[in-house]
């Protein structure tokens, strides 16, 4: 099989690459909450990922801005489509990780408060393009159920975020409004991806790793929540639900192994590390979870490592960035 070109290749740089900086930001940030257990080991493992995090985010953004000028219907083509849609979301999410990121590890700059601003601002105008979609006249069930997918939680996860660096930013207000967006929204996914199960089934098998997506809202509630003030009986509340949808999630890996490898499966990256980050969080309260927050950072470690090298491999084979020769939904 021949090498696809660049230019060809940029053609299929989906949006829902930008998981890739999720998952590295979100395990940079569960590594930081180590430190108290490993000290400057987890500092620096932290650091390194974080580094890595945001040169795959530079490297995104450049190749996402030559799509958008030299491959436009490919963009449009990724905005209507019933499942892909969702993940435009992604990217304001991914400029509120990064300058997340940036704050836990360096503490507010100039930089890290643009990009917050930026991202948080645009992720809320993105989760209302989202939804408003839901309200087109003529729109049919047809049309309107295959779409109904854990991908649906995404603009979900990203307002969730804002409070992690936006407290520390000196926007506490603005955060804990983002944040009800997210915990208003929540169910709401919820609900329609339950119904979506009973009327549809479940999603396409080279979907299954997005399961895991279900891990992340409540992991991340548990977080910021913390970070507004929440009640640690609440926090301790969203613990549990996440390790729920974690067992739950866990029950299809085999499944999800199955199939040939793509960047659905760097879906599971963000919510495993958020989870491992809201767990480590707890341990002050909850020593006996302290053998179970490092294993499960060793695990989610090994994931994601595993994830950049099938990533690389793939890319190098060309395996990757090709058209979509399955439909994403029934």
């Amino acid at each position: 099989m021949s090498q696809p070109t660049p230019s060809s290749s940029v053609q299929h740089l989906a949006l829902g690459w930008f998981s890739m900086v999720l998952g590295l930001s979100g395990l940079s940030l569960a590594w930081h909450r180590a430190q108290p257990l490993l000290g400057d080991l987890a500092w620096r493992a932290s650091l390194g990922i974080g580094v890595l995090a945001g040169v795959v985010f530079g490297a995104l953004l450049l190749a996402t801005l030559w799509r958008v000028l030299r491959h436009a219907s490919a963009v449009r083509e990724d905005l209507a489509h019933p499942v892909r849609h969702v993940f435009v979301a992604a990217v304001p999410t991914s400029f509120v990780l990064v300058a997340t990121v940036m704050v836990t590890l360096f503490g507010p700059s100039a930089l890290a408060h643009g990009l917050w601003l930026l991202g948080s601002a645009s992720l809320l105008l993105a989760t209302v393009w989202v939804v408003q979609r839901w309200l087109h006249a003529g729109r049919t069930p047809a049309a309107i159920w295959p779409g109904m997918t854990p991908a649906l939680f995404i603009p979900v996860v990203g307002n969730v975020l804002p409070p992690l660096a936006g407290v520390a930013l000196g926007h506490p207000a603005w955060s804990a409004a983002q944040f009800g967006v997210a915990v208003l929204l929540w169910p709401v996914a919820l609900t329609l991806v339950l119904v979506r199960i009973g009327m549809l089934g479940l999603w396409p098998e080279r979907l299954l790793a997005t399961t895991f997506i279900t891990i992340a809202p409540p992991a991340l509630v548990g977080l910021s929540g913390s970070v507004l003030g929440a009640p640690g009986l609440l926090v301790h509340m969203a613990w549990g639900v996440a390790l729920f949808f974690t067992l739950l999630s866990l029950t299809v890996l085999r499944r999800s192994l199955s199939q040939p490898f793509g960047v659905a499966f760097w879906g599971m990256s963000f919510p495993l590390s958020g989870f491992a980050a809201l767990t480590l969080h707890l341990v002050p309260d909850v020593p006996w979870l302290q053998a179970l927050a490092l294993v499960w950072l060793g695990c989610v470690s090994l994931v994601i490592a595993l994830l950049l090298w099938w990533t690389l491999q793939g890319l190098w084979q060309g395996r990757l960035l090709q058209a979509e020769v399955a439909p994403a939904a029934p």
